[in-house]
């Protein structure tokens, strides 16, 4: 599955680079969002990731020690909207959590600590 992944975010449409509007949530095995553990993290404002992102003040974007850089993804708590966003490091994470998230996405979800997250892969809408 996870080549497939991997295959849908390197991919192209009509020759030119998908755009963020042309992604969608990618239902999963029985159709359903995962939900993991997930915990906000004080990253340094200037620090540059080993995948090659600057942490900004508004950086959404998420640390996970399996999927590689780049991959995107949707993600959601309660009843907050899902936000469209990507593995901006690959790394460890706390024992027992999925994923580490930024500050500025840890905030627009309204995460303070850790919680339980859904999250879906983004691909592209069918053809």
């Amino acid at each position: 599955m996870l080549a497939a992944v991997v295959s849908l975010a390197l991919t192209s449409h009509n020759g030119k680079q998908q755009t963020r509007s042309l992604l969608q949530p990618v239902t999963l095995q029985g159709g359903q969002w995962r939900t993991s553990l997930a915990g906000g993290t004080l990253q340094k404002t200037g620090r540059v990731t080993n995948c090659g992102v600057t942490i900004q003040p508004g950086t959404l974007g998420v640390t996970d020690s399996v999927l590689p850089c780049g991959i995107k993804l949707y993600v959601a708590y309660e009843n907050s909207p899902h936000f469209l966003v990507q593995v901006i490091e690959h790394g460890p994470v706390p024992p027992g959590r999925k994923f580490e998230l930024t500050p500025a996405l840890a905030g627009k979800l309204g995460i303070d600590g850790v919680q339980r997250i859904q999250w879906v892969f983004a691909g592209t809408p069918p053809r």
